[in-house]
């Protein structure tokens, strides 16, 4: 059967502030749609995929007008659900009732039968959980004529009203999964990170694993009871697809697991082998500051790694505790001091509205992220999407916005009842602005420039930050 995938027509400014979206956009490579191609392909299905990050509405429709699909699948996230509804719409005008249209990714898996309740006819199913096999055997279901009763993992309408199947079980054998069909994207040089957070280009993204044990109340996982916990591939596997993505001309690999340090004795191994093969690449993980070491993070160093992430989240204990992330300060500080001791570059989240946290203790965040110094800080608002527990929750710790386009971590959809939603904004004002005005951040980043593309970083850091310091209520006065 002819397939398209497809991710709706989107731009920066629909996430991020107008004025900053240049260094903070990325346009990853959407592992979960070309893990599903690839399953497909290998089925012997034509697999097209449209991607709306860089084809307008109009181009999509286009394409798919020449390709004639039967089967459409929609990605979307939460923030992004209104444009595949629209897009659903008008593929179905157009292509009429014999294409068949499904809409995956953390919004339907989360939503489920809400979401054809809200689509209408425009939309036929949804997948519920990990698509590879549910979409492979719903294809097979509608080529050969049969209905779609049993297949697990899918929500589907039918003349008698929505049906909704049994969920699929997780994946255990993650080796048996073909690759992500990376040739579909076209340019892989289009898929970067945001700037200063990757050395080499093109950037592949490549997950080691899946799932988490963790119970961190605004983390969205499939399996919400975590009985399944952290899916590992074999490391001899992940090598090979190591291997694969440098002859396919890959020069960095920044790998998404939720934290790459879950298996100690295996992230040392991984690191090891990549070193012992002298495969060339630079890469960048992100590792929970509980689970790492400086002799880990020096096999990190060695092997190519040059950045890592740790999720500090907040500079205050009671706060940690809340959204339980089962980490202390003092891990943190470590954390992050033995990684600039071997040489990596440290990047720390935190966010602002958790609850419970009062202005006040929103400064002592910022505080904290000053003192323990990391090479970068984001400052998010915690962002509770459906499917979390923080969302099913919502009523116990504060307010929640009723627009979906603010379910970003720009967006302030969450306001706790112990703040505002101005005093959320205006935290991450000032910690941007206290953290990257310090003159010795700056001293420290000028000596640090070396290649036109550190200067070229430097340039946007430097338009972002004047934006945000003068100014970073625009998203909160279009509101008003």
């Amino acid at each position: 059967m002819k397939c398209a995938l497809v991710v709706p027509a989107w731009v920066p400014q629909e996430i991020f502030s107008s004025k900053t979206a240049s260094s903070q956009i990325n346009y990853w490579q959407p592992l979960g749609t070309l893990y599903v191609a690839a399953v497909l392909r290998q089925a012997g299905h034509e697999v097209r995929f449209f991607n709306g990050a860089f084809l307008t509405h109009n181009a999509i429709c286009a394409g798919l007008r020449e390709f004639n699909p039967g089967f459409i699948g929609l990605y979307s996230t939460t923030f992004g659900w209104e444009k595949a509804k629209k897009a659903a719409q008008d593929f179905k005008m157009m292509l009429g009732k014999q294409v068949f249209i499904c809409a995956g990714g953390p919004y339907p898996i989360a939503a489920q039968e809400k979401c054809l309740e809200d689509a209408g006819a425009s939309m036929d199913a949804i997948i519920t959980g990990e698509g590879e096999y549910s979409t492979l055997e719903l294809i097979e279901r509608l080529e050969s004529g049969n209905g779609l009763e049993g297949i697990r993992g899918v929500v589907y309408n039918s003349a008698g009203g929505i049906i909704k199947n049994q969920p699929r079980p997780l994946i255990s054998d993650l080796d048996a999964i073909p690759f992500p069909a990376r040739d579909l994207l076209g340019d892989a040089g289009l898929y970067i990170p945001p700037p200063a957070t990757y050395k080499r280009k093109p950037v592949a993204v490549l997950m080691t694993s899946r799932g988490c044990n963790r119970n961190c109340i605004y983390c969205f996982q499939i399996d919400k009871t975590r009985k399944s916990g952290i899916r590992c591939r074999s490391v001899e596997n992940v090598l090979k697809e190591i291997e694969h993505c440098l002859k396919e001309g890959y020069r960095e690999i920044k790998f998404i697991d939720d934290t790459l340090a879950a298996d100690y004795n295996r992230a040392l191994r991984l690191a090891r082998e990549i070193k012992a093969r002298g495969l060339d690449f630079t890469w960048f993980a992100s590792a929970c500051v509980n689970q790492v070491d400086k002799p880990l993070l020096q096999a990190f160093k060695d092997a190519g790694c040059w950045a890592i992430l740790f999720g500090a989240e907040s500079g205050v204990q009671k706060n940690l505790n809340t959204i339980r992330k089962g980490t202390t300060l003092a891990q943190i500080r470590t954390a992050v001091k033995a990684a600039r001791e071997v040489g990596l570059k440290v990047s720390t989240p935190f966010m602002f509205g958790i609850p419970g946290e009062t202005f006040e203790e929103g400064l002592q965040t910022i505080d904290f992220a000053v003192d323990i110094d990391p090479d970068i800080a984001n400052f998010h608002a915690i962002t509770p999407f459906p499917g979390t527990y923080l969302y099913d929750n919502i009523e116990k710790f504060g307010y929640l916005s009723d627009e979906l386009s603010d379910f970003t971590y720009q967006g302030a959809a969450f306001v706790p009842y112990t703040m505002t939603r101005e005093e959320i904004i205006k935290l991450r004002r000032i910690g941007f602005r206290k953290f990257y005005g310090r003159p010795s951040f700056m001293l420290k980043k000028l000596l640090e420039l070396r290649t036109p593309h550190d200067f070229g970083v430097a340039l946007k850091s430097i338009k972002s930050l004047f934006w945000l310091f003068i100014n970073n209520n625009e998203r909160l006065k279009a509101k008003s």
